[in-house]
């Protein structure tokens, strides 16, 4: 059976984990110590009042936080108090899910792409030009679970890295990174393949991945695939 969005807000949770978690009643406040929005963002259990809000924002705010919402499937009234408290959208998501066993009937050509962990020097650096710094390196190392780095290589040359852990048997890919010289060469789908190929090995029934709406070029790739699109999230901030 295809994992639900719900499952897969908690797969991302998991596998791509903030350094803190504190509860303000209904609101969970994320510390994400510069590891980027999905870590950084705070989520609610319930519709939450105006003064419960301002309560989160300055937890926030405390953590050095500009204050950062993500609204899931059911939030559509947080969506709409948010927007009259001048908060703004920012990078809708969608999350993609494939049962493994359809990706490893295929296998990447032989010494094109790699499971390592921990990341090598070369890895860090492909993942440094696409912006991906030491902040995110250390909320792949905080997962607790199976995980690995992945390397692709094309040409004899490193050409991409990503990461991948494991929750609740579903692999999920994060920080797929392929280096400008190297790419439309066919590494995103391969560094997907060897994910695969790794979740299986590890158990996983299932692999998934986020990918922010306005990249069209990893939402064609992942459709193409055959993954199946089951939901989404956004984030409203406040400047």
């Amino acid at each position: 059976m295809t994992p639900d969005v719900q499952t897969l807000y908690a797969v991302t949770e998991a596998t791509w984990p903030p350094a803190h978690i504190q509860s303000l009643g209904p609101v969970t406040i994320r510390e994400g110590r510069g590891g980027g929005k999905r870590v950084s963002a705070a989520t609610v259990t319930r519709m939450i009042t105006t003064d419960e809000l301002a309560e989160a924002e300055t937890a926030m705010r405390a953590l050095g936080q500009t204050p950062l919402f993500q609204l899931r499937e059911g939030d559509g009234a947080l969506d709409a108090l948010l927007a009259a408290e001048g908060y703004e959208v920012v990078d809708p998501v969608n999350l993609y899910v494939m049962p493994v066993e359809r990706l490893t009937v295929e296998k990447p050509p032989r010494v094109s792409t790699f499971s390592i962990w921990e990341p090598l020097e070369i890895m860090r650096e492909i993942w440094a030009d696409g912006g991906i710094g030491p902040a995110r390196i250390s909320v792949m190392e905080r997962v607790i679970g199976p995980k690995t780095a992945l390397l692709g290589r094309h040409k004899d040359q490193p050409a991409a890295t990503g990461f991948a852990a494991i929750h609740q048997g579903i692999a999920m890919v994060h920080a797929l990174e392929v280096h400008a010289r190297h790419r439309r060469a066919g590494m995103g789908r391969l560094m997907m393949l060897q994910a695969a190929h790794w979740a299986q090995a590890e158990g996983a029934q299932h692999l998934a991945v986020i990918c922010t709406k306005s990249n069209q070029g990893a939402n064609g790739l992942y459709s193409s695939m055959g993954f199946t699109h089951v939901g989404d999230y956004h984030y409203r901030q406040k400047d």
